[in-house]
């Protein structure tokens, strides 16, 4: 949906995804991508944000340097080059052209891989409409532990695995539902992890504990894990049933579709 002000009033109108050029945008304010209790920071932009600003520092180095060209687009690195005197240093890498018959071979004094995390390392359990969804860009690969693996390169706490807390059978964040719908969480036991380590939490953190962060609330999940009382498990119809005491009904049927969104990461 989009924004659109007519006669001092803001109201919204869904167009399709395919008309969402940037002259309607600018015409018709903003897409709405979330409500009063959320407010998306559109992530998703930063990158073509950020590749533009450095496209124009580049086209900048170029005229500073005389260099013919110093910006590759399109080109699928697939192996890290060591250098011949020090074998502990990249320096260079190789890779081909995706839209032409062209192989590059580049050699730098500096490599930085960013090319992100890996998805789909394991197979969700998404069934109906969340299959094949994920919370992640599909075309993270890990392909930069790969070639630094195959570099040689220490993989430093790689052995530290963290995986987030998600529904069963879904695949959306869990961020929402603590925050927005106030769900609470607790170990195998029953115990809620927050209030259990909240005397550890706050000897090691504080004042950073109060109230207790994303970081740290998903540290005291680690620990109960740790000590062998998972899996933990999220109460999301004891947090709907609270709701529904105060709450009118058609107010909460909104509020159940908000949900179910969340939870298939629409």
């Amino acid at each position: 949906p989009i924004w659109k002000k007519r006669r001092r009033r803001l109201f919204t109108r869904w167009i399709p995804a395919t008309r969402c050029r940037q002259s309607i945008v600018k015409r018709w304010r903003t897409p709405v991508r979330s409500g009063k209790w959320q407010i998306m920071i559109n992530g998703e932009s930063y990158k073509a944000i950020v590749a533009e600003a450095a496209k124009s520092a580049l086209e900048t180095n170029r005229q500073a340097t005389g260099m013919d060209q110093n910006l590759y687009e399109r080109v699928f690195i697939t192996r890290l080059l060591l250098d011949a005197n020090e074998p502990n240093r990249v320096a260079g890498a190789i890779g081909f052209s995706v839209r032409e018959d062209k192989v590059y071979v580049i050699k730098a004094n500096t490599i930085l891989g960013g090319t992100g995390g890996a998805v789909n390392v394991f197979r969700p359990r998404s069934v109906g409409e969340g299959i094949g969804r994920t919370w992640f860009g599909v075309w993270n690969a890990g392909s930069g532990y790969a070639m630094g693996t195959q570099a040689g390169a220490e993989l430093t706490l790689m052995e530290n695995r963290f995986v987030p807390m998600r529904f069963k059978d879904g695949y959306g964040p869990v961020g929402a539902w603590f925050l927005f719908f106030k769900a609470k969480a607790t170990n195998a036991l029953g115990e809620d992890y927050c209030v259990t380590h909240a005397d550890e939490i706050k000897e090691m953190y504080a004042p950073y504990h109060e109230p207790m962060t994303t970081a740290l609330r998903n540290h005291a999940a680690m620990l109960d894990m740790k000590a062998g009382k998972g899996p933990i498990l999220m109460h999301t119809d004891e947090a709907l049933q609270e709701l529904a005491k105060t709450m009118d009904p058609k107010r909460l049927k909104h509020l159940e579709a908000e949900a179910w969104e969340d939870f298939l990461a629409c």
